[in-house]
C-alpha cells in the first residue's frame, strides 16, 4: 500500500482508540460510586476474555493460547494490573485533561529504562527528551500551585509507572509471542488479580442497571483500544501514530468542561505538548517503535 493511504488507515485505526480510550474514562467515572477499582478490573478482564477467546477461534489461533512463558505475562501483567487501578482510582480525583497529560509521560519513563534491560541506546537525544518530558509533567501536574502535589497527581504518576512497567515487559514479549497470547493472558492474570482483591472483603458488589451497560463498554473500549491502537502500529510508523494519539488531550479536557464541570486550565494542555514534544524527538531519532499499553 502506498504511504499516504497507509497514513490515513492508521489515521482511522487511532481516532478509533482514541474514542475507546475516552470512552473507557467516561464509564470509569459513571460507575465510580457503585464499584471499586477491583471490581471494575474484573469486570473488565472477564469481557475482554470472552472477547479474546471468541477472536482466536474467528482466527483459528486457538494454539497460540497455550500456557508458556508464564513468568513474563505474571510480571508484565502485575505492572498493567497496577497501573490500570491506579488510573481508573485517579479518574475520580483530578480533571481527565490532567490525568490524559501525566499518562502521557509514560513513554518518557520507557525511553529511560530501555537502554538497561532492552539493551537500547542511550543516547543524548533519548536524555534530552526525557528531560524536557519530565518539564512537561512538571508544568502539567503544577507541584508549586497551592497545595503543591494533590493525591490525585501522584496516583496518576504511579499509573504512568505502571503503564510503563507494562510496555517495556510488552517489547521483550513482542520478540517471542503473538499478540493473541500476550491479550489472552493479560485478561486471565488480570481477571484473577481482580476477582482475589475484590473479594478481600468476602464481597462483590454485582453489576446493576445502571452500571452493567458502563462496565460492558469499559471491557469493550478497553479490548477495542489497544486492537486499534495495535493495527495503527502495524501499518504505519509510531513517528506517524503518537503524533495522533495526542488528539485524546484536548478532546477529553472539553468533554471534563462539557459534562463534568472541570475548568480547561492552559498549564495542563501546555504541559501535555511538552510532553508530546519530548516523545516524538525521541520517536523520530530512533528507529520506529511500537509502543502499546496492551
Amino acid at each position: 500500500m502506498p504511504q499516504a493511504p497507509r497514513t490515513y488507515a492508521a489515521a482511522l485505526w487511532m481516532l478509533g482508540a482514541i474514542s475507546a480510550f475516552i470512552a473507557m474514562a467516561i464509564s470509569g467515572r459513571a460507575v465510580a460510586s457503585a464499584h471499586d477499582t477491583f471490581e471494575i478490573m474484573t469486570y473488565r478482564s472477564a469481557i475482554g476474555l470472552v472477547l479474546v477467546l471468541a477472536a482466536a477461534v474467528a482466527g483459528g489461533q486457538t494454539a497460540a493460547l497455550r500456557p508458556r512463558r508464564l513468568g513474563l505475562h505474571a510480571l508484565r501483567n502485575v505492572f498493567h494490573f497496577a497501573g490500570q487501578n491506579l488510573w481508573f482510582y485517579a479518574l475520580t480525583l483530578i480533571p481527565l485533561a490532567q490525568l490524559f497529560a501525566v499518562e502521557f509521560s509514560y513513554p518518557i519513563m520507557v525511553a529511560l529504562v530501555a537502554p538497561f534491560l532492552l539493551g537500547e541506546r542511550f543516547t543524548p537525544v533519548r536524555i534530552a527528551s526525557a528531560a524536557l518530558g519530565f518539564s512537561g509533567v512538571l508544568i502539567a501536574a503544577q507541584p508549586w500551585a497551592a497545595g503543591g502535589l494533590s493525591v490525585g497527581i501522584l496516583i496518576a504518576l504511579g499509573a504512568a509507572v505502571g503503564f510503563a512497567g507494562s510496555t517495556l515487559i510488552t517489547k521483550m514479549m513482542t520478540r517471542l509471542a503473538p499478540m493473541i497470547e500476550i491479550l489472552f493472558w493479560l485478561t486471565i492474570f488480570q481477571l484473577a488479580f481482580g476477582l482475589i482483591l475484590a473479594g478481600h472483603d468476602g464481597t462483590i458488589a454485582a453489576p446493576t442497571a445502571t452500571s452493567a451497560p458502563w462496565l460492558l463498554l469499559i471491557g469493550v473500549s478497553g479490548i477495542g483500544g489497544h486492537f486499534c491502537l495495535t493495527r495503527a502500529l502495524s501499518i504505519a510508523p509510531a513517528s506517524v501514530v503518537a503524533p495522533i494519539d495526542f488528539l485524546r488531550l484536548p478532546i477529553i479536557g472539553v468533554i471534563g468542561m462539557l459534562f463534568y464541570a472541570e475548568p480547561l486550565q492552559g498549564a495542563v494542555f501546555a504541559g501535555g505538548a511538552v510532553i508530546f514534544l519530548a516523545t516524538w524527538i525521541n520517536i523520530r531519532s530512533e528507529r520506529p517503535v511500537r509502543l502499546a499499553k496492551v
